[in-house]
């Protein structure tokens, strides 16, 4: 009994403690140095492992057995956000995968995967032939009930095949529109839209914890538009999403802020300003977001069609003694150029010089130049500012940490505000050389309203 029970023992660690792998082959091997895997949560992107890819490109990795089943992500190359794939662990079984950067992805091993795949391409085909069948303008009600029940046995098929898969969540997510009888192709595409949130769930944890929600948000805010006022068509499909999106906060707070950073990199302040205002805001301040809330105000503070935030500027006077005034003070331009920039910036280095060689033909009354350094060389920025007299400069310390900075909502180095008389921000060129072509088109303008006036 004593022999048996030791002998139990030995065996049940590795009973316990059984590991689930992942195998890879990298192709072509030489591109890939290393993989690093990522447990995919709502919020963030969790460490999970890592390993050297060898030199004919494969890898291993040991899945812990407390792995929680879920999406993960594979990086394999910098930057992460840009060179990674996702894909399904269960830790019910090993994963064997070979990524081509040409092919794509593909599985040798992974009932999961295999199965959210096969749905994928089956799908894919099905939609092919919609597209075939509108595209080619005759009209087949035959042909076009045997295409949508193609689609509809499809879907069945694999919700039947899935049950109890993860993928079964993402497979009923996808759950396609399907007309109950012929429709003309802009019905078609309306119905699609109206019933693009019909079968997702934003309460599903699987959903959140992927990039399924984030993707499929995206795809419907930019792919249903009205080209000829897009911005319109933006705000409107936010107000959709926001309604599918239900009773769902955090969730909610999620996705808007991936849609209020999609158009302000795009530096699209209507829509932006738009979804910061109307909902981001709110969500941002009921969370305790302080950062994510200065950011949407910044933003919006600092849009065109604005007062810019005012502040303090050290000007001299006409017996050279220093006193300090506003931005909102000052007078006598009919435009000002904020120059954001920086001692230790090349691109601010090599701009500087030439707008103030731009600046040397034109008077004060068409331009003054407010050069804000964000820095933190004193004296390297006080022996610089030497070289240009004619600028009203001010040292933004702290470099990134400074308010100035901050309202302006200035991410880079150099950057261009112009203000009217009034102090307006009424452009923001990203360039020395956008900058010259857009003071230039303000002259013409300018010029054109005054030979209209004489005219009048």
């Amino acid at each position: 009994m004593t022999r048996k029970l030791l002998f139990l023992l030995a065996i049940l660690p590795s009973v316990l403690f059984a590991q689930h792998t992942i195998k890879g082959t990298f192709t072509p091997a030489e591109d890939f140095k290393f993989a690093f895997l990522y447990r995919v949560t709502a919020e963030t992107s969790l460490f999970v492992a890592n390993a050297d890819v060898a030199e004919d490109g494969t890898f291993e990795m040991a899945l812990d057995e407390a792995t929680i089943p879920g999406t993960y992500r594979l990086v394999y190359s910098q930057p992460q956000e840009q060179f990674n794939f996702d894909f399904i662990i269960n830790n019910k079984e090993d994963i064997v995968l070979k990524f081509d950067l040409e092919k794509g992805l593909t599985f040798d091993k992974s009932t999961e995967n295999k199965m959210y795949n096969s749905y994928n391409r089956s799908m894919a085909l099905v939609n092919k032939s919609i597209r075939n069948y509108y595209g080619s303008g005759k009209e087949d009600k035959t042909g076009y009930s045997k295409i949508f029940n193609i689609l509809k046995d499809t879907q069945k098929e694999f919700e039947k095949a899935s049950d109890g898969m993860i993928a079964n969540n993402f497979i009923k997510a996808c759950s396609p529109y399907i007309p109950n009888g012929l429709e003309d192709v802009s019905t078609f595409s309306k119905n699609i839209k109206s019933n693009y949130f019909s079968n997702i769930n934003f309460g599903n944890k699987t959903l959140q914890d992927s990039n399924f929600l984030i993707k499929t948000t995206i795809d419907y805010v930019i792919g249903f538009i009205d080209r000829k006022n897009p911005d319109a068509s933006y705000m409107e499909n936010v107000d959709t999403v926001v309604k599918a999106i239900g009773d769902n906060p955090k969730i909610k707070g999620i996705l808007l802020e991936v849609l209020w950073n999609q158009f302000s990199i795009e530096n699209n302040e209507v829509v932006a300003n738009y979804i910061g205002s109307k909902y981001l805001l709110n969500s941002a301040r009921a969370n305790n977001d302080n950062e994510l809330a200065n950011n949407i105000i910044y933003f919006k503070n600092a849009s065109i069609g604005n007062i810019g935030p005012d502040f303090n500027i050290e000007i001299k006077d006409e017996k050279d003694k220093i006193k300090v005034s506003k931005l909102s003070k000052l007078e006598g331009s009919n435009n000002y150029l904020l120059f954001f920039w920086s001692t230790t910036c090349s691109h601010c280095l090599d701009e500087i010089p030439q707008l103030k060689e731009f600046i040397k033909s034109k008077t004060k009354e068409d331009i003054q130049v407010i050069a804000i350094a964000l820095d933190n060389d004193l004296y390297r920025w006080k022996e610089l500012t030497y070289d240009y007299p004619d600028f009203l400069h001010v040292f933004g310390e702290g470099k990134w940490d400074n308010p100035i900075g901050d309202q302006y909502n200035v991410t880079a180095t150099p950057s261009y505000f112009v203000l009217d008389k009034d102090k307006k921000i009424i452009g923001k060129p990203e360039d020395i050389n956008t900058f010259k072509k857009y003071f230039e088109g303000l002259a013409k303008a300018k010029k054109a309203d005054s030979v209209l006036e004489k005219k009048e």
